[in-house]
């Protein structure tokens, strides 16, 4: 993994659980000062980041950590349910024997219990292991980000974290234990379901803030 790659991956977390926190303004020089990083990295990093919608840049104002809005997760959420749909058919078709033990061993562990950060890179991990096992160097440049948007959300929007962990979880399983068996059918019917209950997820959301408050 090059320098570039770990930026990403590190700024890409801090912006998933809010540690910059969205609507701030930072600049490429802070974002050096905290990751540790240099300046080449980061301005590579930024510029991913930029086209994934995950950073916005102001040329002279700096650099936003845009807020994600019901329409943006939804929107995301419709283009991700078909590309992913592909991914674990293909996974479930071309996975090899070690890679389809790995897939049954992370099944078994997302039946344990999780702290949200723990969980989330357990998903990463299971989406970093369908893409591999899909043997398609395209799917990582159109899934990643689609996957990094909603997960923010996710995380954002989060109200009851052992129950929406459990159930992630519960999902994340069946598609692995679905492409480990070679289940095209199974894995598609477990992607769907998945990409139903962030659907779902996102539209409590907006149910949520039309619900009339207790002074109404």
């Amino acid at each position: 993994m090059t320098k570039t790659d770990q930026a990403i991956d590190q700024l890409q977390r801090m912006i998933e659980h809010g540690d910059l926190k969205p609507g701030s303004m930072v600049s490429e020089s802070q974002l050096v000062e905290i990751t540790g990083f240099g300046r080449t990295p980061i301005r590579e990093a930024i510029q991913r980041l930029a086209t994934a919608r995950m950073i916005r840049v102001h040329p002279s104002k700096g650099l936003e950590i845009p807020a994600i809005s019901v329409e943006d997760q939804l929107s995301a959420l419709e283009l991700r349910r078909p590309i992913e749909v592909l991914a674990v058919e293909l996974a479930a078709a071309r996975a090899g024997a070690p890679q389809r033990a790995a897939m049954q061993e992370l099944a078994a562990r997302l039946a344990g219990r999780f702290g949200l950060r723990d969980y989330t890179e357990t998903v990463r991990r299971t989406h970093a292991m369908i893409i591999e096992a899909a043997q398609n160097p395209y799917l990582s440049a159109a899934m990643l980000p689609l996957q990094a948007l909603s997960r923010r959300f996710w995380i954002t929007y989060l109200r009851d974290e052992v129950a929406e962990i459990a159930r992630g979880g519960a999902l994340h399983r069946q598609m692995l234990s679905a492409i480990a068996s070679g289940d095209k059918v199974a894995a598609r019917a477990a992607s769907l379901a998945l990409n139903d209950y962030l659907v779902a997820h996102a539209v409590a959301v907006i149910a949520r803030r039309a619900a009339p408050t207790s002074a109404d």
